[in-house]
């Protein structure tokens, strides 16, 4: 590993050396670093790109880092993973992918995420991305996450698009069974003329299924966002998703959240919110001795935490 290596490991996954517990590295579409543990298996698929991570049934406090980086310019990266997280586990998925590119020549990575949380399991999951380099070709993400969350299970999602993408198109798809619960955090922010969209629907099929979605992002200079989260309710179940975006310049945001009940009992609730950065606030914080461009820069970080 060099020093633009680590510094997307950082970035993408917190990590300044190699990680205890499980995980595979990832760089240029060729595996670079594996560990498995006594409870975590990962293997390389046979048939397709992508690697399998079994969680072993009961498996508590355990983690498993699966970190993607690219530094040459022209490579289109696709990759499928597939995470068995067993019964009565719980553990903490970190992926997320870094993006360096040198060239004029796009660098893509797409990656597959299958994820089934086993009855009564617990997984949080991070996912970060993050662009750089000093070449004019387009950094490009292009991430879909499936999840099912069997009976009991629990899910919890951050997804982190932290800057520097050119171009991202994010899938989340999710079904979630009796008692399950799902939450999904989404944090994003664009400049230049960058383009990203996000588009999720979380299936609520069992009895007590629970599930809440909040996306938050800052759209700066000439970018352009769509946010299009959609909840289905097809028993009693309850279901929340909250859309802010702030924008700023020429930007330009899109939110249009959904919902759907299909049974009686289905209690579902959306609400989206775009504006700009209230001028008191900056005014509040320059008096405490900030510039005004650090008082910014303080409100937008706090708005994406």
């Amino acid at each position: 590993m060099n020093a633009i290596d680590s510094k997307l490991l950082e970035e993408i996954a917190d990590l300044h050396e190699i990680p205890q517990g499980a995980y595979n590295i990832r760089k240029n579409g060729e595996k670079a670093g594996r560990r498995s543990t006594d409870n975590i298996e990962i293997k390389t698929k046979s048939d397709r790109p992508g690697i399998d991570i079994i969680v072993k049934p009961g498996t508590k406090g355990e983690s498993v880092h699966i970190p993607v980086i690219i530094t040459d310019t022209g490579l289109n990266d696709l990759v499928y993973n597939t995470f068995d997280i067993g019964e009565g586990s719980d553990v903490l998925v970190v992926a997320g992918c870094g993006i360096h590119n040198p060239g004029k020549d796009k660098a893509r990575h797409d990656g597959v995420h299958n994820f089934v949380i086993r009855k009564g399991a617990r997984m949080r999951y991070v996912e970060k991305h993050y662009g750089e380099g000093e070449g004019t070709g387009e950094r490009i993400l292009n991430p879909k996450t499936i999840v099912e969350i069997e009976e009991g299970g629990y899910a919890e999602l951050e997804l982190v698009q932290i800057g520097g993408v050119d171009s991202t198109k994010r899938s989340t798809e999710a079904t979630v069974h009796k008692n399950g619960h799902l939450i999904i955090t989404e944090r994003m922010m664009t400049a230049g003329k960058q383009f990203a969209e996000s588009e999720m629907i979380v299936e609520l099929v069992g009895e007590n299924a629970a599930t809440q979605i909040v996306s938050r992002s800052v759209a700066k200079e000439r970018s352009q966002q769509m946010f299009y989260p959609r909840v289905a309710g097809r028993e009693k179940c309850r279901g929340h998703v909250q859309c802010d975006a702030i924008i700023m310049d020429q930007a330009q945001v899109r939110a249009i959240p959904e919902i759907a009940a299909y049974h009686e009992d289905a209690q579902l609730i959306h609400e989206a919110a775009i504006g700009k950065i209230a001028g008191e606030q900056i005014i509040k914080l320059m008096t405490m001795g900030l510039s005004e461009q650090e008082a910014e820069d303080t409100i937008l970080q706090g708005f994406l935490k």
